[in-house]
């Protein structure tokens, strides 16, 4: 049966009352999401958020970094900085930015303290390791190769001693640019001064020889080459991207002092007397006597429960010895070191509504001057982020174990 036209026009106004209906509706719920922040909510739901942490196991006592899985190129600056020092070459300057790895700017020489012995590896064993074509890079490659000499790179490999200098094409052409006769062998003209006085990166283009050029010179040791400890670690072909557990050795965990993560409090805390966090030369019961004092109370054996392991955000303690130690005017944030010297661990950002923290690594410029000996800088490279915990999460404080 055909509609009458009274039947069409309640059919029209209905349809107009459901579009009215629905519209209004719609406008009220986008200005929710506007006045309310619904939309964040709602995305922050449907797209997690990133995590910057590095990957963790859980070794019973504690969550410990997953060696295998941790890498230099990895470790990404939270903040940009720069800063001038002496050395026994003159001042040095080391500059870094945001989202930098400390891979592009961190040398050999300030982890040379570490439990890692990286200096102990040789191009070949990373290569092998990566996959890595040796024969596709340059001399240039390898950052060490620009501050030998002659004499400085026989001592490394002293296979060369035999060869003629004519056989090695960067050899050969250094032999000529300072002026030396390429006759004979490479070792019976090392006490020639004028190959002590010239550095190759300085006598020739070392971009544009071979690597494998050199015989032998990926079967040595880091460490073999003079100056090793001033190559940046991104000018060792690989070791950018060679997870930490193919390093010679790995620090241990310190597991003499353990205990739960119990409340994260933000900086409405003040004048925080059971401290467990400080630095080497404080020592690591530094006391907070300021309005802010963010922390982290944690839970344990004796003691142990209601200690507080202060924010570095929020505390800065002495750092570093020797003439480096003036560096950042000789502060670091409060912190601990249950891995060791390679790094401090730092309690960083404070979520008390959620139950959560996230710790940061912060690292040290380090150099062995003559005359002078080791010295090293606080630890205030940094953060790159580390391990987030819970509330309830097992934790590592390593040594000392003493709780205010």
């Amino acid at each position: 049966m055909k509609p009458t036209k009274q039947q069409l026009k309640k059919q029209r106004d209905d349809r107009l009352r459901y579009l009215i209906f629905f519209g209004l509706a719609i406008v009220l719920f986008l200005h929710a999401f506007c006045q309310y922040g619904i939309l964040n909510q709602a995305i922050a739901y449907l797209i997690p958020s990133a995590s910057a942490e590095v990957p963790v196991v859980d070794s019973g006592s504690g969550f410990v970094p997953d060696w295998s899985r941790l890498k230099f190129s990895d470790m990404i600056m939270g903040e940009g900085g720069s800063v001038t020092y002496p050395t026994d070459r003159g001042e040095e300057t080391r500059t870094w930015s945001a989202g930098q790895s400390i891979a592009d700017f961190m040398e050999l020489g300030d982890f040379e303290d570490a439990e890692f012995s990286i200096e102990k590896l040789n191009l070949s064993k990373i290569s092998e390791f990566l996959g890595i074509d040796l024969n596709s890079l340059r001399l240039s490659d390898f950052g060490v190769v620009e501050t030998q000499t002659i004499p400085t790179l026989v001592k490394a490999i002293p296979a060369l001693r035999s060869k003629s200098p004519a056989s090695i094409k960067a050899i050969y052409d250094t032999y000529i640019r300072v002026g030396v006769s390429p006759g004979g062998t490479i070792g019976s003209s090392l006490n020639n001064p004028k190959l002590n006085e010239v550095e190759l990166g300085s006598a020739i283009d070392l971009s544009k020889y071979q690597l494998t050029s050199i015989p032998g010179i990926e079967e040595a040791s880091i460490d073999k080459f003079d100056r090793w400890q001033d190559t940046v670690i991104g000018l060792v072909p690989g070791l950018r991207d060679l997870p930490w557990s193919e390093f010679p050795s790995l620090p241990n965990p310190d597991l003499s002092f353990i205990g739960k993560v119990d409340l994260v409090l933000r900086d409405i805390e003040a004048n925080r007397i059971r401290s467990i966090s400080g630095s080497y030369q404080e020592g690591f019961n530094v006391p907070c006597y300021q309005n802010n004092c963010a922390h982290v109370e944690m839970s344990g054996l004796g003691t142990t429960t209601g200690a507080q392991w202060i924010s570095g955000k929020v505390q800065q303690v002495r750092g570093g010895f020797g003439i480096l130690q003036a560096v950042n005017d000789g502060k670091e944030p409060t912190g601990r070191h249950p891995f060791g010297t390679t790094f401090k661990q730092v309690v960083w950002d404070i979520d008390e509504a959620k139950g959560e923290m996230q710790t940061a690594m912060f690292f040290r410029f380090c150099k062995t001057i003559p005359f002078v000996g080791r010295t090293c800088t606080p630890y205030f490279i940094g953060p790159v982020p580390f391990i987030s915990y819970r509330e309830q999460d097992p934790i590592i404080f390593g040594n000392p174990s003493t709780v205010p």
